[in-house]
């Protein structure tokens, strides 16, 4: 990525995917070029947690709601340090942000941390086309980065592909860390004291998620994604999870590795979205690249346990292969698929039935995003409970 903040109010900005589509707006955010996957997201809220999930590494979103922008940026909101999303593409972005705790325009924190962007587009038409086409390469260019259109769609296809792409180690944190369990008083509990005590393989971890188990008396013990099995062990886990992250999970197989010495130690285990393919993978299962992917904070999903429908918040382009009418055979014992997508049936979790472990494929920790399941996370506590009972 190449990137200036001059003049990015006015300066014309050429979006090309590479199958030769191309639509022409203004520049939005920093002025350069910029290459990645282009998505689509659903979500008519929470932009500034979309930005800034980890899970959106190397990957151009398109927003799908027409305006965006108009609550600004918070100190308070952010899903990690930065903004990983690799461009921006909006149609109507808001000229004046308003709401009590915007610090500055969504325009101003691109330009901060240059991030190229384009707004002014058809962004239906846009959809429309990687719902018929599929997610596929794009670039961004603006200001000087544009030129002819044959060179423009040169450097697009030149690009390399998410599939195959290995990036959970690019987006994790490189030196453990502690997130403190929290009191009924709402204060941090000392190190050491807490109810339970997890290890948190980082793959891409979302802020809201261990804060989340910390709620609930959990000490969560963050782990870089290249933990092995002697790490996760080190902290001496009441239970294990593995996080939401981006790239190929066929490529994860250190992770894979290490989520197989847990389950052969039977400790209670809970996964989300990559950590979801993860234990697909380490049960034997295949996963495969979905056509455009689920993004946004309006997926309907059925848990199958319980029967119910929840609305839930989604960031995955990649999916498990398993069966969805019968009970397989794995070498941890007996699993079953415990959600799946209304929308296409895809596979949205699973659970083994002969030990504690579980996963989803969606993102619980409801940042941003409905709360509907919430309640995952009084599960993971369950496991637990009963395993130390």
């Amino acid at each position: 990525m190449t990137t200036s903040t001059r003049g990015a109010a006015k300066a014309p900005a050429v979006l090309v995917l590479e199958d030769g589509r191309i639509f022409r707006g203004r520049a939005y955010g920093a002025v350069g070029e910029t290459f990645g996957e282009a998505v689509f997201s659903t979500g008519m809220t929470g932009y500034q947690e979309t930005l800034t999930d980890p899970s959106y590494h190397r990957q151009v979103v398109v927003m799908t709601a027409p305006h965006v922008g108009n609550t600004g940026v918070n100190d308070e909101d952010p899903e990690s340090s930065r903004i990983w999303v690799s461009g921006y593409v909006v149609r109507d972005p808001a000229r004046i942000p308003s709401n009590w705790r915007s610090r500055r325009s969504l325009d101003e924190e691109l330009v901060k941390q240059g991030v190229v962007g384009i707004s002014g587009i058809d962004t239906r038409a846009l959809t429309r086309h990687l719902r018929e086409r599929g997610a596929m390469r794009v670039g961004i260019f603006s200001g000087e980065a544009v030129a002819d259109d044959a060179a423009l769609l040169a450097k697009v296809q030149a690009q390399p592909q998410m599939k195959g792409a290995n990036l959970s180690a690019e987006v994790a944190t490189k030196e453990a860390y502690v997130v403190p369990a929290i009191g009924p008083d709402g204060e941090a509990v000392p190190i050491g004291t807490a109810r339970f005590t997890v290890a948190a393989v980082d793959l891409g971890i979302k802020g809201m998620t261990p804060h989340r188990m910390a709620e609930r008396g959990i000490e969560v013990h963050v782990l870089p994604a290249t933990a092995t099995v002697e790490d996760v062990y080190a902290v001496n886990p009441d239970g294990v999870f593995f996080s939401n992250g981006p790239g190929d999970p066929a490529t994860a197989d250190g992770p894979v590795a290490v989520m197989r010495g847990v389950l052969e130690r039977k400790t209670p285990l809970f996964g989300i979205c990559f950590g979801n393919q993860i234990l697909g993978r380490a049960l034997g299962f295949g996963t495969y690249k979905l056509k455009y992917g689920h993004r946004g904070i309006n997926q309907p999903v059925q848990d199958r346990t319980t029967g119910k429908v929840e609305v839930t918040a989604h960031n995955h382009g990649f999916a498990v292969d398993a069966p969805l009418d019968k009970v397989s055979e794995t070498p941890f014992g007996r699993a079953e698929v415990s959600h799946v997508c209304l929308n296409d049936n895809v596979v949205e979790g699973l659970q083994l039935l002969d030990q504690p472990a579980f996963s989803v494929q969606y993102h619980p920790e409801a940042a941003a995003g409905p709360h509907d399941a919430a309640y995952l996370f009084d599960r993971f506590v369950s496991l637990m409970e009963a395993e130390r009972a």
